[in-house]
C-alpha cells in the first residue's frame, strides 16, 4: 500500500482526537482554547466557535479515513496507524491543556 494512505490514516486519527474536546466544550456551552482565540491556542473561544472547529475536524477526518481509502477496521496495521495518530494528538492536547491551566 502507498505510504500516503498510512499518512492519511495517521492524520485522520489525529483530527478525530482533536475534534472531541472542542465538541464536548462547545456542546457544554463552555469556552475552550482554539486556533481562532486571541492569542491563538491560548485564549478562549466561544462555544459556537468550538463546535464549528470540531465539525471541521470531523469532516477532514472522515475525508482522510473514508475517502482517501476506506479504513478497514479488520486490518490491524491500518487501525494501528489511525490509533497512533489519535493517541499522539490526545497526549498533545493533554499536555497543552495542562500547561495552559497552570498559567491561569
Amino acid at each position: 500500500m502507498p505510504w500516503y494512505i498510512y499518512l492519511a490514516y495517521l492524520l485522520g486519527g489525529a483530527l478525530l482526537a482533536n475534534a472531541i474536546p472542542h465538541l464536548i466544550a462547545g456542546i457544554a456551552g463552555e469556552s475552550f482554547p482554539s486556533p481562532f482565540a486571541s492569542p491563538p491556542f491560548k485564549g478562549l473561544s466561544s462555544p459556537r466557535v468550538n463546535v464549528a472547529w470540531a465539525l471541521v475536524n470531523l469532516v477532514c477526518a472522515s475525508l482522510l479515513l473514508l475517502r482517501v481509502r476506506p479504513l478497514d477496521l479488520r486490518n490491524w496495521p491500518h487501525v494501528g496507524v489511525c490509533f497512533a495518530g489519535f493517541a499522539a494528538m490526545a497526549f498533545q492536547c493533554s499536555r497543552s491543556l495542562s500547561r495552559s491551566s497552570q498559567h491561569r
